[in-house]
């Protein structure tokens, strides 16, 4: 299980915080293979923390159906299932539709510029081949959303959904500019239908930025 030695360690962060946060970004990158079995000492020696703050991300990361933990045995990365993309997608589709629609009707100025602003960002990090930034930037963009639309229940199942679905999200922006520029567009194309309050516009480009993706990424995998 090769672990990379140059990675940058967050600061301000417990032991076990920092062990969850590092093996969650290696498992969604592909660092970490799916299958691949994880040995809790060759973790903390290259994290520089004892056994007990891995075991303890361990337990985390199963809870959000990262790993599978076998006591006694082994604990693994958990495997990807490919029509598990149509199943995540179009259910991440409808949410973020509804907080679209519900988000399109209350918007002000102040808040379409924050997500124009992201989106700049977004199309930067595609553009300068930042796989993980984009998708973190890309998250931002929808999380406001979600945020702005004041509904916790869209918020608490997107926020469980978007855990599984960064894995392929991933894989999607390591594809080329061509490809995941369409992103951009679609999200200006929601700015915009949130300029105009149009609801049934901004529900319509929500839905399609998660469909487009997931249609080509079961094709990718």
């Amino acid at each position: 299980m090769p672990i990379p030695k140059n990675f940058v360690s967050p600061v301000r962060m417990s032991a076990k915080e920092r062990a969850f946060s590092q093996i969650q970004r290696w498992i969604i990158d592909g660092t970490l293979q799916p299958g691949e079995k994880l040995i809790d000492a060759e973790l903390a020696d290259s994290l520089g923390v004892s056994r007990t703050p891995i075991r303890e991300a361990f337990q985390l990361l199963e809870v959000q159906g990262l790993v599978s933990m076998h006591p006694g045995k082994e604990t693994k990365v958990t495997e990807i299932e490919k029509d598990d993309i149509l199943k995540m997608y179009s259910t991440m589709a409808a949410l973020q539709a509804l907080a679209a629609e519900n988000t399109a009707k209350i918007i002000v100025p102040e808040q379409i510029e924050q997500l124009r602003s992201i989106n700049l960002e977004f199309e930067s990090a595609i553009k300068s081949g930042q796989a993980y930034q984009a998708m973190e930037t890309d998250e931002q963009f929808h999380n406001l959303v979600v945020e702005l639309s004041d509904n916790p229940y869209v918020a608490s199942f997107s926020a469980s959904l978007q855990i599984h679905i960064r894995r392929f999200k991933y894989v999607f922006l390591k594809q080329s500019v061509t490809a995941t520029q369409a992103s951009v567009h679609e999200h200006s194309s929601i700015i915009e239908a949130f300029e105009k309050n149009d609801s049934e516009r901004a529900q319509a480009m929500m839905k399609q930025n998660f469909i487009r993706p997931m249609q080509e990424l079961h094709e990718i995998l």
